[in-house]
C-alpha cells in the first residue's frame, strides 16, 4: 500500500510538472507573439514575456496548491462521514459492498466472503473505495504539486522566449511558432501517457489550442502596430 501511495504522489507531481510546462509554453508564447504583432522591439517583447512568466509561476503554483488541498479536504470529509456510517450501521455498509459485487456477476456467497475478508482487514478503506472510488490512504502532496508547477512553468516559457530572442527579426515569429508547436506535441504526448488518454487526441488538442492562441494574440497585437 505504501508503494501505491508513493506512486500516486509521484504521478501527481509529474502531472503538475507536465501541465505547468505546457502552460508556460502556451501562455508565454501567446503573450510574446501578441506583443510581437504590435512592435518589433525585442526588449519590449521579452519584457512582456518575462512579466508573464513571473505571473504564471505564481498563478500555477497557487492554483495547484489550492486544487490539491481542496481535493484532500474533500477526501478527509468523506472519510469522516464513512467512519460515522460504519459506527452506526456496519451491517448496512457490509450489505452495500456485497450487493455491489453481486451486481457485477459475482455469486452471493463469494461476494459476501470477499466483503467480509476486506472489511475485517480495513472496513473504512473498503467502503470508501466502493462508495466513492478512492482510497483514504492515498495522500496527495499539495506542496509538491505547487513546487513542480512553479519550476516547470518558467522552463516551458524559456523555449518561446529563446526562439524570439535569438532568431533574426524577419523570421522570429515563424520560428517561434514552429518551436512552440514542436514543444506542444511533446507535452501533449507525455500528458497522455501519464493520464492513460488517447495520445493522438491529446497531441491534436494541445497543438490546436496552441495554434489558436498564437494566431489570435498575434492578430490582436497587430491591430495596435
Amino acid at each position: 500500500m505504501a508503494k501505491d501511495n508513493n506512486l500516486m504522489e509521484r504521478n501527481n507531481i509529474i502531472r503538475a510538472g507536465v501541465m505547468g510546462g505546457n502552460d508556460g509554453i502556451l501562455s508565454v508564447s501567446g503573450i510574446i507573439l501578441g506583443v510581437a504583432g504590435a512592435t518589433t522591439n525585442t526588449g519590449s517583447i521579452l519584457l512582456a514575456g518575462f512579466a508573464g512568466t513571473l505571473a504564471g509561476m505564481v498563478s500555477m503554483a497557487m492554483g495547484e496548491y489550492v486544487s490539491v488541498s481542496s481535493q484532500h479536504d474533500a477526501q478527509m470529509k468523506v472519510s469522516q462521514v464513512q467512519t460515522l456510517a460504519l459506527a452506526n450501521d456496519y451491517s448496512g455498509e457490509f450489505d452495500f459492498v456485497a450487493e455491489k459485487y453481486e451486481n457485477v456477476g459475482i455469486s452471493k456467497e463469494l461476494a459476501r466472503q470477499a466483503t467480509k475478508e476486506m472489511m475485517d482487514k480495513d472496513a473504512l478503506v473498503t467502503t470508501v473505495r466502493e462508495r466513492y472510488g478512492f482510497s483514504p490512504n492515498s495522500v496527495l502532496s499539495a506542496g509538491g504539486a505547487a513546487i513542480a508547477s512553479f519550476i516547470s512553468f518558467p522552463l516551458g516559457a524559456t523555449l518561446p522566449m529563446a526562439a524570439m530572442a535569438v532568431t533574426p527579426v524577419y523570421w522570429r515569429n515563424q520560428v517561434t511558432f514552429l518551436a512552440v508547436l514542436a514543444a506542444l506535441v511533446l507535452t501533449g504526448y507525455f500528458a497522455a501517457r501519464l493520464n492513460g488518454a488517447n495520445r493522438k487526441h491529446s497531441v491534436l488538442r494541445n497543438v490546436t489550442a496552441g495554434i489558436f492562441t498564437m494566431i489570435v494574440t498575434f492578430a490582436i497585437g497587430s491591430l495596435f502596430r
